[in-house]
């Protein structure tokens, strides 16, 4: 997990989430800290995302996977309130439920690049900044492709 605001902003421009075009369509706004999942020798990746107290918010709000696959979650509510966790995943979403000071674990697969968003939608939690992104990394695979010329860059 980054540390310092310089940390935090060499990993943002590392992958392409600090301007238009690259891994995001437009910039991240109230990007809070961002983390790399780990990626395990059978090519499964795992990260822990936790929401400590009174902070309403996931540490980290940005998580990036180097490419898709399988991603191991774990979820830890360190508050003193109950909040859940909504995530994304090919088929179906998780849905975790987080009684104060609980922890939860979700298997994963998101195997296109793009950027995922997931959340605690009980009460306000949403509306409050409990929302965080998956970043994965990668490129489209040719037979997913559009049938269309290449576009500009900037």
């Amino acid at each position: 997990m980054t540390s310092t605001a310089q940390e935090r902003s060499a990993l943002l421009s590392k992958v392409g989430l600090d301007s238009q075009n690259k891994a995001a369509l437009g910039r991240l706004l109230a990007s809070g800290n961002i983390a790399q999942a780990t990626e395990r020798e059978d090519g499964r990746m795992q990260a822990t995302v936790r929401i400590n107290p009174d902070e309403l918010c996931w540490d980290p709000s940005i998580l990036v996977l180097p490419h898709g696959g399988d991603v191991d979650l774990e979820l830890i509510n360190d508050d003193l309130n109950t909040h859940c966790a909504l995530l994304p995943s090919n088929g179906d979403r998780k849905f975790i439920w987080l009684v104060n000071h609980s922890r939860g674990r979700a298997s994963l697969n998101l195997d296109g690049p793009g950027c995922y968003w997931f959340s605690s939608p009980t009460g306000n939690d949403e509306g409050r900044g409990l929302t965080g992104a998956i970043v994965v990394l990668g490129e489209v695979p040719p037979e997913a492709r559009l049938d269309r010329p290449a576009q500009p860059r900037p």
